[in-house]
């Protein structure tokens, strides 16, 4: 069964949520902290990480970024009593997978790991992929324009990466939403223009006038290795 690491710097949740997913039949680590959590997120491979927003030192904000930016690309769901929008956008941009406000039913959270766990990668068509003095490595998570590297965060990479495996389809906001977030009730479409502008900026010669991630007006984004003559 899958190995869940939960982070938590609560004992009663730490205890009631290993007690739960062990009779669930998952195996369990656990962490009463955020550089204990790091440690075992590095050293014991786990299949999903139940993070804890609000803790001292090191916050599980902070803890989500440090995995992300150390390239671990496990699934993970903030646990947290902040329940604002911006603080469910703000986790979802560092990296998180879902993110479920406490007060929660265990019935729910089970449902979503079990959602999480069941969700497949972005599709592996290919290791690498070349447009203009673009190259994406996709099983190194790492791109290059003009042979420097391009620093993405995990998300810009996996929009990145499903763009180029979708070359001139024309993608709607909610199905990159869903296909690349994976967060079918994400709050607004709007991350996904702030996302696209990013990796224009990064990767078009022009952002304004861009060559290759083009804008369907009314409909969503279109990837082209070039653009056709006018």
């Amino acid at each position: 069964m899958p190995r869940i690491l939960i982070v938590d710097d609560e004992p009663e949740m730490l205890r009631g949520l290993e007690d739960n997913l062990q009779f669930e039949g998952y195996q369990t680590v656990t962490a009463g902290d955020g550089k204990k959590g790091l440690a075992l997120a590095l050293s014991e491979a786990p299949d999903l990480i139940l993070l804890d927003v609000m803790m001292p030192g090191m916050s599980g904000w902070d803890l989500c970024r440090e995995l992300r930016q150390r390239g671990l690309d496990v699934p993970v769901i903030m646990l947290t009593a902040r329940g604002e929008e911006l603080d469910r956008v703000l986790g979802l941009e560092l990296g998180a997978d879902d993110y479920v406000t406490k007060p929660f039913s265990l019935r729910e959270l089970m449902a979503r790991i079990r959602a999480v766990l069941r969700r497949p990668g972005p599709r592996q068509k290919f290791e690498e992929f070349a447009f203009a003095t673009v190259r994406v490595h996709l099983r190194a998570r790492q791109a290059f324009k003009g042979g420097h590297e391009v620093r993405l965060t995990r998300k810009e990479f996996d929009l990145l990466r499903y763009l180029v495996e979708h070359p001139g389809e024309v993608i709607t906001r909610d199905r990159m939403l869903d296909e690349v977030w994976g967060y079918e009730r994400f709050p607004t479409t709007r991350t996904v223009d702030t996302h696209i502008l990013r990796l224009r900026q990064k990767f078009e010669d022009d952002p304004e006038r861009p060559a290759h991630i083009l804008t369907a007006h009314g409909q969503g984004y279109r990837f082209v290795t070039e653009r056709s003559a006018t």
